[in-house]
């Protein structure tokens, strides 16, 4: 079979354009012109075709995206470097055929006409967005509209359409490029002239409709700052103790370890915050059960004399079996423990290991994995007379886990979070970045409190204040305001994405029987 270079390498530097515009390149530009480059490679293609072509700009963008990983496997779970790099390259495969391929062949199939093309590209991508997000316990890691995270006027949308609608949007505008450039050129899409006038018409309505998100979040940023400068406040402190991935759990570098985040929480007290938020697992102990460290943190909480959110790891015995959790405790000023968060939505081979049962050698690959129960979705802590909403880590990825809590009544989102396994590679970076549209979805204050970076605060309408470098300790204290309005996303979740995968699933199945009514007519 003889191999066309071209349209390989231009699918590759698709996926790496598209890599470009995350962080920590950060050319959010580049988003919008990305994907052309891949849907001209799909322009008059058979199916299977264009499902090869999928896989390899998959492959592309996700071994680039997602380069962190393999520093991460050798240094903290001791694998070699080239089962590191395996291990990458098979999951950047498994997305990229699960997710990526499917949406090509599919849109392929249904896309062939220009119409058709620039309708139902940004329909098939927002889908496979929408997918990944819950497929296979889900993995919506930097999905499209992410890249904008810092496009303050882009993002409001996002209280009604979730990242969904940014994603849509960016995809539609790469589909009326891609025709002007058609039109421009003189070539057709699948065999179909692309007039001219349809093509600028296309580019003018994405342009149009970029105008009209930008003037909704010029309106929404006046309206929710009005909301915030007459709302509830109170004084939050986040913590950062850059606390080096390989000591943490050392048992002599433990008493250290609790000292400076002390040290660091007392340094707040001229500011007076009413809650001081530690990392995930900053206390690296059983708090509670193991006695002498917990009283030496219970001395400091009485001493600072305020509220303390502490991340540290929780057991339950029932029988002769105990449950391990990864959870935030929430403490008052007197010492009591006032409620405990459980990390609800577990890292799969972090945290777990799925399917162990049936494949037993991953226990070989992945022998520093935690075993972690999940706890109850959707819960909220009381504090001083409101709710919180905590996530842990990777929980901060999932809309839905946010958008629960709020309408459970959460004024404030805290996520916790240890980057130190991620150095200063992008992800951290791409890590933070997803927190941004937590906030804006909700319209509530997000702090962040990270081992190494990054901590701060995300307003309700995605301004970042207060973020700490990565590598450094720091202690920032903030006065935020306590939302309570619930938008229409909060209230309604993934509608738009939910058709769109409805829309797509229709649109393949009446190309199917579009196809066989041409071949008996043949």
């Amino acid at each position: 079979m003889k191999i066309e270079f071209k349209p390989l390498l231009t699918v590759i530097v698709s996926g790496l354009l598209l890599t470009a515009a995350f962080p920590k390149i950060g050319l959010e530009g580049l988003a919008w012109v990305a994907l052309v480059p891949l849907l001209w490679m799909l322009n008059d293609v058979s199916p299977g075709e264009a499902f090869r072509r999928g896989v390899i700009f998959g492959i592309a963008h996700f071994l680039s995206l997602l380069y962190w990983l393999v520093p991460t496997m050798v240094i903290y779970g001791h694998l070699p470097a080239y089962l590191s790099v395996a291990i990458l390259f098979l999951f950047a495969a498994i997305l990229s055929l699960v997710f990526v391929a499917p949406l090509a062949y599919g849109f392929t199939l249904a896309g062939r006409s220009p119409t058709r093309m620039l309708l139902l590209f940004p329909v098939f991508w927002v889908a496979a967005d929408f997918l990944r997000s819950f497929l296979f316990t889900g993995f919506p890691w930097e999905l499209l509209g992410y890249s904008q995270y810092r496009q303050l006027h882009l993002i409001q949308m996002l209280d009604i359409f979730g990242v969904y609608g940014l994603s849509g949007l960016i995809a539609f505008t790469n589909a009326a490029l891609l025709l002007v450039c058609l039109a421009v050129t003189g070539k057709p899409w699948c065999g179909k002239p692309v007039r001219g006038r349809f093509a600028f018409a296309g580019l003018a309505t994405a342009v149009s409709l970029v105008g009209l998100t930008w003037v909704y979040g010029e309106m929404r940023i006046a309206q929710i700052d009005r909301l915030a400068a007459d709302a509830p406040r109170a004084r939050v402190a986040v913590i950062q103790g850059n606390i080096e991935q390989s000591q943490k759990w050392e048992p002599a570098f433990q008493k250290a370890a609790i000292e400076k985040y002390l040290r660091l929480s007392l340094s707040t007290r001229p500011d007076r915050p009413d809650l001081i938020v530690w990392p995930e697992s900053a206390a690296p102990f059983y708090f509670l059960a193991e006695v002498p460290p917990t009283r030496f943190v219970m001395q400091g909480i009485a001493e600072a004399a305020t509220h303390f959110l502490i991340g540290a790891p929780a057991f339950e015995v029932r029988g002769e079996k105990a449950d391990y959790y990864n959870s935030a405790y929430l403490v008052g000023p007197r010492t009591d423990v006032l409620g405990r968060y459980d990390k609800a939505h577990l890292v799969p081979y972090g945290e777990y290991t799925p399917f162990k049962e049936y494949l037993p050698f991953l226990g070989k690959i992945v022998e520093h994995v935690g075993d972690f129960k999940a706890g109850e979705t959707g819960k909220t802590l009381e504090w001083l007379g409101r709710k919180l909403g905590i996530q842990i880590c990777y929980e901060i990825i999932f809309p839905e886990l946010a958008r629960e809590q709020v309408r459970n009544g959460a004024v404030l989102l805290i996520t916790i979070t240890n980057d130190a396994w991620y150095g200063t590679t992008a992800g951290p970076y791409q890590h933070f970045s997803l927190a941004v549209l937590r906030a804006v979805e909700n319209r509530r204050v997000l702090a962040r409190s990270a081992n190494t970076g990054i901590s701060g605060f995300i307003d309700p309408v995605g301004r970042l204040l207060g973020l700490t470098p990565l590598m450094e300790e720091a202690a920032v204290v903030r006065e935020v305001p306590l939302l309570d309005t619930l938008t229409l996303y909060t209230r309604f979740g993934d509608v738009f994405a939910g058709a769109c995968l409805v829309i797509s699933a229709a649109a393949v199945i009446w190309a199917q029987i579009e196809l066989r009514r041409r071949k008996k007519s043949w």
